[in-house]
């Protein structure tokens, strides 16, 4: 089974290899996700060059069912985000 890698552990990561204090890399890592956040936000995409991209879209209002029950519902409309890989890192990934 694969382990996911967490914040923390990404901050711990980071502080390991550079010379600043715990705190500073925490609230760089926080700044950098808050940056992604707005630009998915605001922008609908954010692309970072080999790597992916982060892509926001709205979908539409659909009709579901309730397995439970049976009973057909409406899904109400909302925004999903995908994330493609880059070709690079595809290539990478599949070496």
């Amino acid at each position: 089974m694969s382990k996911t890698l967490t914040k923390a552990e990404i901050v711990d990561a980071i502080y390991e290899k550079t010379d600043r204090n715990r705190a500073e890399v925490k609230g760089v890592v926080e700044s950098l996700l808050g940056i992604m956040k707005q630009a998915i936000k605001k922008d609908h995409a954010l692309l970072i060059s080999g790597f992916g991209k982060f892509e926001a879209y709205d979908k539409k209002a659909r009709k579901g069912r309730n397995p439970q029950t049976d009973e057909t519902i409406t899904l109400p409309p909302r925004k999903v985000v995908v994330f493609r890989l880059s070709r690079k890192f595809r290539a990478e990934l599949n070496e």
